[in-house]
């Protein structure tokens, strides 16, 4: 039989139109496919402790429960040790917008003294201004009540999808098998563990370069004497699960606290020289020997990925789509006529950034 062949430009409009429907199911299905995916991810975390459950005699229902309960205990913890550090700061916020009032009031004087521009800021930030613009912005109040209340349906959804994936993860495996039943079980159930190796050895290592970020960064801010070091330090941390943008959003709430609190200029400055060393650290060798090369995308994918995460799920989506490319990237690697787009996303070995040369 001979086989028909489709034009080239014909194939990539065909992508193009794939990829426009997946980004308008995404849009649309944002309250259902959030929770799915984080549940997608956090199942896959969790799978090694269910199995080894399962290895003890423990039936299938109770190791996925008693895993899921696991995880939510450590989310607990973490959730709650955030939460006390954010009443301690919240406690401060008077004294702070004084001194930001002060600060404000003394840069007003300097534009009007010097450069004959008056600022409007002689009395500090009018916080009445601040609400009403906030209640009259692009949003209102009823569609932020609205957000929030999807927010705490993921919220609920989340943990019932990981239990359900627990239990059906063979069954899951076995549907993928069937999907591919024109190549060899075998070597389908293995490429699905690897996957799953991978976004494991993903989450875990982040999570491990989190934990290390913490420590650094508390103990940082410490030595410098900045009040609540421990809710920036672990503040600037949590944000570096985003790639790029994280650690210098994580920078940005220290330097201005230290700005408004402090009596010199000093502290604010070491403290973005002291992040400054601590990203080099950690993007040169605490993420290349922990995390290694489990994602394998390149840099131009990863900032597409996150821009286009951002602006279509938020925060989630920025957290999510990572391990969701580089699962995206193993699947095409499984068929060569998707191999082209499986080298698109991944890192070119030779390329400008790599010591050797294109042949």
């Amino acid at each position: 039989m001979q086989k028909l062949h489709i034009p080239t430009f014909l194939r990539v409009l065909f992508v193009l139109l794939l990829i426009i429907t997946i980004v308008f199911i995404m849009i649309l299905g944002k309250k259902l496919l959030v929770p799915l995916m984080v549940a997608g991810l956090l199942s896959i975390l969790l799978t090694p402790l269910c199995e080894q459950l399962e290895k003890w005699k423990v039936p299938e229902t109770l190791s996925a429960l008693f895993s899921l309960l696991s995880g939510l205990i450590i989310v607990g913890a973490i959730v709650t040790l955030v939460v006390l550090q954010i009443k301690g700061v919240s406690q401060d916020l008077g004294d702070v917008g004084q001194r930001a009032d002060e600060f404000f009031a003394s840069m007003n004087g300097f534009f009007t003294n010097k450069l004959g521009v008056n600022l409007g800021l002689e009395n500090g930030i009018n916080k009445g201004q601040i609400v009403s613009f906030l209640q009259t912005g692009d949003q209102s109040i009823q569609a932020v009540l609205l957000n929030a209340i999807g927010s705490l349906t993921g919220l609920v959804l989340t943990p019932v999808f990981v239990f359900f994936m627990l239990i059906y993860r063979r069954h899951l495996t076995y549907f993928l098998v069937q999907l591919f039943k024109d190549q060899k079980q075998d070597e389908v159930k293995g490429e699905i563990f690897n996957i799953r190796k991978m976004v494991q050895g993903y989450i875990i290592g982040v999570l491990k370069v989190m934990a290390i970020l913490a420590v650094l960064n508390t103990g940082a801010l410490y030595i410098l004497g900045i009040k609540h070091a421990l809710f920036f330090g672990l503040f600037a941390a949590i944000l570096n699960i985003i790639p790029y943008l994280g650690p210098f959003l994580g920078a940005i709430l220290p330097f201005f606290y230290a700005m408004l609190t402090s009596d010199s200029m000093f502290s604010p400055f070491i403290i973005v020289i002291l992040f400054t060393i601590i990203q080099l650290v950690e993007s040169n060798f605490l993420t290349p020997k922990i995390v290694g090369a489990n994602v394998n995308l390149n840099a131009f994918i990863t900032l597409l990925g996150l821009l286009l995460g951002g602006a279509i799920w938020g925060i989630s989506g920025m957290i999510v789509i990572i391990p969701s490319l580089a699962i995206l990237r193993r699947i095409f690697e499984l068929s060569e006529s998707t191999k082209p787009f499986a080298f698109l996303l991944a890192e070119e070995k030779n390329n400008i950034f790599t010591k050797n040369k294109l042949e």
